[in-house]
Order: C-alpha cells, then sequence, then structure tokens
C-alpha cells in the first residue's frame, strides 16, 4: 500500500467520516482555512490513481467512496514507523512513548487491560 501525503490524508479521513461524498461535501467537513474546489479535485484523483478512492457518476458529477479501510491503512502506516523509527520493535515504540509521555503506571494498566480484553 501507497503512503500518503499529508493533504491526501486530509481528505481521506473526511471520505472514511462522510463513507460517500462530492468534492463540495468533502470541503464543506474540512476545516479553515478551505481550500480551493480544484485542489481538492486534484487531490481526489490522485488518490483514485493510487487506488484509494472509486467513484461512481451521479448527474454530471461524481460522488466519491474509500477503496481502503481506514483501520488497514492505519495499521500499515503504524507498523511503518515502527520499522523505521524503532527496529521493527513495538515493545521499544511502546517504551519511548511511556518515557517521553510521562505515562504513570495506573494508565499503563489501563492501556494493558484494554489489549487483554480484545486478546
Amino acid at each position: 500500500m501507497k503512503q500518503l501525503t499529508k493533504a491526501e490524508e486530509d481528505i481521506m479521513q473526511v471520505l472514511w467520516q462522510l463513507k460517500k461524498a462530492n468534492v463540495k461535501a468533502i470541503i464543506e467537513v474540512l476545516p479553515e482555512p478551505k481550500p480551493a474546489y480544484n485542489t481538492v479535485s486534484t487531490i481526489v484523483r490522485i488518490l483514485e490513481s493510487k487506488g484509494f478512492v472509486d467513484y461512481e457518476k451521479k448527474g454530471k458529477g461524481h460522488i466519491y467512496f474509500p477503496l481502503v479501510q481506514q483501520q488497514d491503512y492505519s495499521n500499515q502506516s503504524l507498523n511503518k514507523l515502527v520499522d523505521n523509527y524503532f527496529q521493527g520493535s513495538f515493545k521499544s515504540m511502546v517504551s519511548f512513548f511511556v518515557k517521553k509521555n510521562d505515562i504513570n503506571l495506573n494508565e499503563l494498566e489501563s492501556v494493558l487491560k484494554e489489549i487483554n480484553k480484545k486478546e
């Protein structure tokens, strides 16, 4: 799976939220300052060429929808982060975040309980 730019990720976040949308609806959800219509349209077409979105024709326009699930992209991005910055070790990544973010023992135990629930 290809990596997305920040602008592409912003558009994908909106599409994951809305499920289906035309360019105008995407722009309405984006924060101020709103990008130009042509800018968003171009980014959506790039996402289409990368295989992240597809569209259906509606009248003279297009309704875009995601082909890649948000969780799949998140997992891939996290794995890339771990590989590139923590030599593939999730333990090293967790240790880094615990140390740098001053997570206390209660918060860490809470995280471990959540992980155990999912297993």
